[in-house]
């Protein structure tokens, strides 16, 4: 039976303290006191969900949210996931995000590339010019609207 002393199991607890307390600064750092940092949080949260499951994409978005063609947030969560069965595997890139920090509201802007497929050239990619307005809902990120154009 390994002792408490064993240097690698001390190790592994020194390890599994160090990533919680990493977690729980990080996680610090994005609440309610850092509106900047929870809305860069929240967009990270809502690409991760583009890719992993784009059924979710919706506890993003406003109830009112509006996009390019009158796209609303129905179709937004349609579209996520039309991508998704047509490209088994995607991703979302963002690029450094610029961010106009308001009273309860936000603009990102931000080059994003999309890809769909696998490999080295994935059968789908675009890189796109996007602007999204957020507003602060019951202590939430949402995203209200949403602008894209094709960037090459």
């Amino acid at each position: 039976m390994e002792s408490i002393d064993h240097p690698g199991r001390a190790r592994r607890a020194l390890l599994g303290l160090g990533c919680g307390l990493a977690l729980f600064f990080l996680l610090q750092g994005c609440s309610r006191d850092n509106p900047e940092a929870a809305l860069r949080a929240r967009i990270a949260a809502l690409a991760d969900s583009i890719e992993r499951e784009p059924a979710a994409l919706q506890q993003y978005l406003a109830e009112d949210f509006i996009g390019n063609g009158g796209l609303d947030r129905s179709g937004a969560r349609a579209m996520a996931l039309a991508y998704r069965l047509r490209y088994r595997d995607t991703g979302v890139v963002i690029g450094p995000l610029a961010l106009q920090m308001g009273p309860g509201h936000a603009t990102a802007r931000s080059t994003v590339v999309l890809r769909g497929g696998s490999g080295l050239l994935p059968e789908g990619a675009g890189a796109y010019e996007v602007e999204s307005g957020w507003r602060l809902e019951g202590g939430e990120w949402v995203l209200a609207s949403l602008r894209w154009q094709r960037a090459l």
